[in-house]
């Protein structure tokens, strides 16, 4: 019985996994098709008769006279309390934002922005005429001047241009100095007519950390009709256009996301991209993903760009904290959350807080086990007696109706002992979902990014450089394996056995450093826990079974002897 426990833990793990790599996403709903405006196209007849419609060619216009702008390329800081923005006045379009808070594997400020000559920088504006997007885009802007400090108040920056052509464009940027997210509005005009553009963010998320398959990789998010819906580029390539209202849309990888928070109706669009390793490199490209945003109202459209924090995600609504890949058991996952960060305040080492949660999670958990291995001790007890009833009803057919009666002994023989052959893996089973929740929030906690433990474990959510965790797990399952009794189990079922820990030391060589020492923690807690166990219930008390014609002579009194039945 404690095999088929643990064959079902292995098994679990495995569906687990599984289910995270391969299960596809929902495929939301797709809009009506909506037809792009276009310029007239001309119409030709050849000497033959025939007439030929040529597509429509864009007409380039001589560059126009600025009457609002600037003479020269020039950059525009703002720093707030958690974030580095520059934007250049090329376009009024976002450079650079780096997260104060986050380092990236050179120890600086972890930069969102991918800024690759071939793609678009934040803020971005396009519409449907070509000539538009590039007065728009590649326009000297006037700015307004900010602070050379960290603002300590609210901030807006402005920046406008004019031109002869009847071109003029306004962007605004509003700042609060402890927050992630910055308020932007368009107010664009080409001749005598609004115009309502798409806001493009370009290439996201720029977070360069250790990726495995255990992280996640840049996916589409939005949220919509009460659901979080991610896209993968395979989803993307079926359907890149999503309309609707939002409560948030736009990208994220496994610990931070750039997303915007438009306040009505908006159409969202998707494009994979593959970013190239700066040369000499030869690493694969990345794969990230680039969208826009176009609001349907003149409402401004807030934006984030920053780390998926529970605390500060649920600072902008408890739904945004959704954004967050918790999995099916967010439910726990929460609590476990906030009693690791509760655990850390007063340790000051996440390393040690998972250790001391694992611990606490354990002796929580320490009846059910109990109770689990008890169970399976009363199975163990009584196994040749089920062997010696499966036995006498070998050679039956499964459709052999006298098979049925192998199945009333065995339960006659259940309730003469009091055994329930489910009680040994009910209780371990109902301790699944909190080990797969701890194991869910080791893998997406923005706090384990970059966070030390000890020695040689720099980052727990990296891997362990010298795979000595994830061997040392190995091995405390290996030891677990062998302090399990082999009587009554199936030769091929404890081949399996013994090919488990070497399964999951290898599933276990590339994931995180805190997911490495939680399993290994919590192995070692098992085997103690198997120790005082066996101290309290005592050995087993093992049956022998003898064959039924099998007889022992007794001696009794004047040299005579009798045959007595075989007792147990």
């Amino acid at each position: 019985m404690e095999r088929r426990v643990l064959i079902a833990i292995f098994l679990s793990f495995i569906v687990l996994y599984a289910y995270q790599a391969l299960v596809g996403k929902p495929t939301p709903r797709k809009p009506a098709p909506v037809a792009p405006s276009a310029p007239a196209s001309t119409q030709t007849t050849s000497p033959a008769g025939v007439t030929a419609t040529s597509p429509p060619s864009p007409t380039l216009a001589p560059a126009a006279a600025t009457l609002v702008g600037d003479t020269a390329e020039r950059e525009i800081r703002v720093e707030t309390r958690d974030v580095i923005a520059v934007f250049t006045n090329r376009g009024a379009r976002l450079k650079s934002w780096r997260l104060k808070k986050y380092l990236d594997q050179q120890r600086q400020p972890q930069e969102l922005i991918e800024q690759t000559p071939s793609h678009p920088l934040p803020f971005t504006l396009r519409t449907t005429d070509e000539q538009l997007n590039a007065t728009l885009n590649d326009s000297l802007y006037s700015a307004s001047a900010v602070p050379s400090t960290v603002i300590a108040a609210p901030t807006d920056v402005r920046f406008e241009y004019r031109n002869e052509a009847g071109v003029r464009a306004v962007k605004e940027f509003h700042f609060a100095p402890d927050s992630y997210m910055v308020e932007f509005r368009a107010d664009v005009a080409g001749g005598e007519r609004a115009v309502s553009p798409a806001i493009v963010w370009g290439p996201a998320v720029g977070d360069v950390a250790e990726v495995s398959r255990y992280t996640q990789k840049a996916e589409g998010l939005f949220f919509q009709g009460g659901k979080a819906q991610r896209l993968s580029p395979k989803d993307i390539s079926k359907q890149p256009v999503f309309d609707g209202e939002f409560l948030f849309a736009g990208v994220d990888d496994n610990y931070f996301m750039t997303v915007a928070l438009p306040k009505g109706p908006s159409r969202v669009t998707y494009q994979a991209v593959a970013i190239p390793p700066p040369p000499p490199s030869k690493d694969a490209p990345r794969d990230l993903m680039s969208w826009s945003i176009e609001p349907k109202g003149t409402q401004p459209v807030q934006f984030f760009a920053g780390p998926k924090d529970f605390d500060v995600l649920a600072a902008i609504g408890p739904d945004v904290t959704r954004a967050i890949n918790f999995g099916m058991f967010a439910v726990i996952v929460v609590p476990l959350l906030k009693s690791l960060k509760w655990v850390n305040s007063y340790v000051g080492n996440y390393g040690w807080a998972i250790i001391i949660l694992t611990v606490i999670i354990n002796i929580v958990i320490f009846p059910l086990r109990h109770k689990s291995v008890v169970s399976m001790r009363k199975m163990q007890e009584i196994q040749p007696e089920v062997k010696a009833i499966q036995d006498r009803y070998a050679k039956l057919k499964a459709t052999d109706p006298a098979k049925q009666k192998m199945n009333q002994e065995l339960m006659s023989l259940y309730k003469d002992r009091g055994v329930n052959p489910m009680s040994g893996c009910v209780p371990i089973l109902l301790t699944f979902p909190l080990i797969f929740a701890f194991y869910a929030l080791l893998s997406t906690a923005i706090e384990l990014r970059g966070a030390p433990f000890i020695g040689w474990i720099h980052d727990l959510s990296a891997h362990d450089p010298f795979y000595i965790t994830p061997i040392l797990m190995g091995v405390s399952q290996l030891w677990q394996q062998w302090m399990m009794p082999s009587a009554g189990v199936d030769p091929a079922q404890q081949k399996m056995m013994m090919f488990m820990p070497i399964m999951f030391t290898f599933m276990f060589l590339w994931a995180p450093a805190g997911l490495a020492i939680y399993w290994l923690v919590s192995n070692v807690w098992q085997i103690g826990q198997q120790y005082l166990t066996n101290y309290m219930i005592g050995p087993p008390a093992v049956r022998t079974v003898r064959p039924p014609a099998e007889r022992r002579l007794k001696r009794v009194g004047g040299g005579k002897t009798e045959a007595a039945d075989n007792k147990n």
